[in-house]
């Protein structure tokens, strides 16, 4: 079994700073991408960020020059440092990994889902 856990939501206020923080742990082989969504009330669930196993990152328009992303691949883990908070940053965000498990000698790649920590930008 293979589960994600993340860390690191909270309150505060605009202009502030938060880090996230998301784990990956169990029959794990390797792992491929990995990355932050974030869904807010009533909207669709959007890509925030993604970096690839060899470091590559990519943004949403909304988010560069404020947030990085960053992994630690001897501990599985992805990181979202997220400055210069604003109200309209406010969502819960999900992480994600791409990982690859063998089943029987067959190597599969799936993606993973954290349980979501929500993220409040006070104004």
């Amino acid at each position: 079994q293979v589960q994600l856990v993340e860390s690191g939501g909270g309150l505060v206020q605009a202009g502030g700073s938060l880090r996230l923080s998301c784990a990956a742990s169990g029959s794990i082989f390797s792992i491929n991408a990995m990355g932050w969504y974030r869904q807010a009330p009533g909207k669709q669930r959007d890509l925030v960020a993604a970096i690839t196993s060899g470091g590559s990152t990519n943004y949403a328009d909304s988010v560069k020059g404020r947030f990085t992303i960053s992994r630690d691949n001897a501990k599985n883990t992805v990181y979202l440092q997220m400055n210069s908070l604003k109200p309209e940053d406010t969502a819960v965000y999900y992480c994600y990994a791409n990982i690859v498990v063998v089943t029987s000698g067959v190597s599969r790649e799936y993606r993973y889902w954290g349980q979501g920590t929500q993220v409040t930008v006070s104004s």
